[in-house]
């Protein structure tokens, strides 16, 4: 039951907190603006972040769709790290906020349920390990070695 308490709130706030960013990016908000300005982005990057912003927490918030998932939490991250280091760089103190998202994000990763995991549920799925086990990669390449012959 915490670990559903956990998903679903920390879904919930990464799922609000980019739907707001999104929007406000899309609809041209002066705090969006400004903000691109001063890290030195180009306000084109603002409208592609704002298209992936909301498309990434629908996503995220709807049932099913793992595989889409798995691309929203990547996106998401690689999103977040650009913004810490860019507001790092521009030295105006708002580094800490995508750290914090990226915190949240790292939570509702780790304690989503089985129907939302995508790739190693499928992974999983013969019974296979993500790893071969020990001393099996020798005996792969030796058959395939053999089979070569």
């Amino acid at each position: 039951m915490l670990r559903k308490i956990a998903y679903w709130g920390t879904t919930g706030l990464v799922g609000i907190a980019t739907l707001a960013a999104g929007f406000s990016y899309l609809i041209a908000a002066p705090e969006a603006i400004e903000n691109f300005r001063h890290v030195g982005y180009p306000q084109q990057l603002r409208v592609l972040l704002g298209i992936g912003k909301l498309a990434g927490a629908i996503v995220l918030l709807l049932p099913r769709l793992p595989t889409l998932k798995e691309w929203a939490y990547a996106g998401f991250t690689f999103m977040w790290i650009a913004a810490t280091v860019a507001h790092y760089l521009a030295a105006d103190g708002k580094s800490l906020l995508p750290v914090a998202l990226l915190g949240m994000l790292a939570v509702s990763y780790v304690t989503r349920p089985a129907d939302r995991r995508g790739f190693a549920k499928s992974m999983l799925a013969n019974g296979s390990s993500p790893l071969p086990a020990a001393g099996s990669t020798a005996s792969v390449v030796a058959s395939f070695a053999l089979d070569e012959q």
